[in-house]
């Protein structure tokens, strides 16, 4: 498997890692999604050091979005918000356009991107707009790649504990003046409007298994569909 992104120390511990609790080789490649060269380079290099290319899993993102970008609108930078959706949705179409060729000329591939609930839920009028756009992304290439063996799904992903979490929670404690612990446990209690039906917080492994799914052939059958992955978040009904 190849990983990407723009910090090679970052990329080479992460690749290290990777590697000692998998026993599978990892190959880092630093590159910058914004930029076409790069993204086109960094996908050439993994087909060519992994003997082939497979799987796409687009997943870059500024956490949240641009503090300038996310609203209200009188507050909006342009160029922040421009800049959003060049990591997230423009990164996403440039990773996609890069390997389309090579799994079209092995009749076999899976393209997974990760989006997020903001999509659906006013107020954030960057990460929303950008999750939203990457759903159409996602439906508009299942239907091109379809008939060249090619699947193309999305996953929204709400709440979801990373290595970011223990500073959040922190950063809110310290505004409550309670413990990190308390802010989870409220956040996730039966009636918390934060919460979830399983009442936890859902794990980044957990989103990473519904991708490996996603990847196999067993999901063949699943192409141009969203995967919502929240743990049962809100109340709406989506049919």
């Amino acid at each position: 498997m190849a990983i990407v992104a723009r910090s090679k120390e970052q990329l080479e511990t992460t690749a290290r890692e990777l590697e000692t609790k998998t026993a599978r080789r990892v190959v880092p490649l630093v590159a910058d999604v914004t930029s076409k060269e790069q993204v086109d380079r960094a996908v050439a290099q993994a087909a060519e050091r992994l003997g082939g290319l497979h799987i796409l899993v687009n997943s870059g993102s500024p956490p949240g979005g641009s503090a300038a970008a996310t609203g209200p609108i009188e507050s909006v930078v342009d160029e922040d918000l421009l800049h959003d959706f060049n990591v997230k949705y423009v990164g996403a179409l440039r990773c996609a356009r890069a390997a389309i060729p090579y799994l079209k000329q092995q009749g076999w591939g899976r393209i997974i991107n990760i989006s997020g609930t903001n999509a659906r839920n006013a107020g954030n009028l960057s990460g929303g707009a950008r999750n939203t756009s990457l759903v159409h992304l996602t439906k508009t290439l299942a239907v091109q790649l379809g008939r060249h063996g090619i699947t193309v799904n999305c996953i929204h992903p709400g709440t979801t504990r990373t290595e970011r979490t223990p500073r959040l929670l922190a950063a809110r404690a310290a505004e409550l003046g309670i413990s990190a612990d308390e802010v989870e446990k409220r956040d996730f209690a039966a009636d918390s409007p934060r919460g979830n039906a399983i009442c936890r917080m859902v794990d980044a492994s957990e989103i990473a298994y519904l991708t490996v799914f996603l990847a196999s052939d067993r999901a063949w059958a699943v192409s141009g569909e969203l995967v919502v992955a929240t743990g049962g978040a809100g109340r709406s009904v989506y049919y």
